[in-house]
């Protein structure tokens, strides 16, 4: 795959890269002081709102529908309620390094629940990635059982296998329904506005008591951080780089993500890395990559004409 020349490609992976990279480091700032249902509804609401203006002056606001609701609404609850909102909770007692290599796991779920669907065959040599992750996996946890007699770390690791399972099951169902060609900007417009209402409400009825006047300015920028750029810049970004090259090599990208999220953890908030974590860490990239792997896949995709 020869580097691409387009600056506004180069700038488009370059953003889906660091930025969604950074999104774990975010979300552990921002859940410092703000409880995380709050941190998840309001990035969606922030996200929900910019989106809104994008629509409104580009004239592309529009009801979508009853049907195309309901089903934007099965994607919301699976990828930002659950995924992200169980992911944001996670992090409440988990590092973002320990979150983001977990999380690094969803396409072998995706690929596991593919085969089961019928939608992608099962060969040895995807049977060799997904042990190869799994095995992963096992080392992260083989020295760390004790801490998993600590209730809230226990909890942070149901979390964030329940995130990755929402999220694998709205992939494996976008795969299934074929959605990928509908305007995503509207659809993305409604999931995140119903998931920011929704988390909110959530928000009021797990809270104790509810003290913005602890919420510190780190954590407030880490959250509208998150909905600038983690939810909208991003995701604009991906879309565009999926009109020009092959959705199997912006997936190649997710590897970025995770090296970038442990550094940014290691640098900035002090997360012990360990031997046994960096050899996890090689084993889960290189597991996802050999059973994603396609052939061809590093050749340059054909221009379309936009």
């Amino acid at each position: 795959m020869k580097f691409p020349k387009d600056p506004k490609l180069i700038i488009a992976i370059l953003t889906v890269a660091i930025v969604w990279g950074t999104t774990f480091l975010g979300i552990r700032i921002a859940v410092e002081t703000i409880p995380p249902w709050f941190v998840a509804g309001i990035r969606q609401l922030i996200a929900a709102g910019l989106l809104f203006i994008i629509l409104l002056f580009s004239k592309q606001l529009r009801w979508i529908g009853w049907k195309n609701l309901r089903i934007q609404i099965i994607f919301s609850v699976l990828m930002l309620i659950v995924a992200n909102g169980m992911t944001t909770v996670a992090e409440e007692h988990l590092s973002s390094s320990l979150a983001s290599l977990i999380s690094a796991t969803s396409p072998l779920l995706v690929f596991l629940g593919s085969i089961f669907f019928g939608l992608q065959k099962f060969t040895y040599r995807s049977l060799l990635g997904i042990l190869m992750g799994f095995s992963g996996i096992l080392l992260i946890f083989k020295d760390g059982i004790q801490d998993l007699l600590n209730p809230d770390y226990r909890m942070g690791v149901i979390f964030i296998f329940i995130a990755i399972c929402g999220w694998a099951l709205g992939s494996i169902l976008t795969k299934k329904m074929k959605l990928q060609h509908q305007n995503i900007s509207l659809n993305l417009f409604y999931q995140f506005a119903f998931a920011g209402i929704a988390q909110i409400a959530l928000a009021f009825m797990l809270s104790d008591k509810i003290e913005v006047n602890s919420w510190s300015f780190k954590s407030i920028a880490a959250t509208v951080y998150l909905a600038v750029f983690g939810s909208v810049a991003a995701y604009f970004a991906f879309h565009f780089a999926l009109k020009k090259i092959s959705p199997t090599q912006v997936s190649l990208l997710s590897y970025v993500n995770t090296v970038i999220a442990i550094f940014l953890g290691w640098l900035i908030l002090d997360e012990e890395i360990s031997a046994a974590f960096i050899t996890a860490t090689a084993l889960i990239i290189c597991g996802v990559f050999i059973t994603n792997y396609q052939k061809g896949m590093f050749r340059r995709r054909k221009q379309s004409i936009d």
